[in-house]
């Protein structure tokens, strides 16, 4: 489900999205929301990167799985903070589940 929004900047953000949407031949909504999103990615790897939130939380705030968000960490060059018993206990219960 979409909603809609409106929203209120300053011109040379508005300039910004404009030639961003001329750029990427797309509209004004699509560069915001693109924008948005990467947002949601910049902001996971920065919490997970300060030790303000979990791996689980960062992928949760990114819209992404755990392996992805591992992998995206990975990209940006973020160390894992998962301990090798952190990693075990994982395993355990994986196969807890079978």
């Amino acid at each position: 489900m979409t909603k809609t929004m409106s929203i209120r900047m300053d011109s040379s953000n508005y300039k910004f999205l404009a030639d961003i949407s001329k750029k990427e031949r797309s509209d004004l909504s699509k560069a915001v929301r693109d924008l948005v999103t990467r947002g949601r990615l910049m902001l996971a790897v920065e919490r997970y990167k300060q030790g303000e939130v979990s791996l689980g939380r960062a992928a949760q705030m990114a819209g992404l799985s755990v392996g992805q968000m591992m992998n995206l960490l990975a990209d940006f060059g973020v160390e894992s903070r998962i301990e090798k018993d952190d990693y075990l206990q994982g395993l355990k219960n994986l196969a807890n589940l079978w």
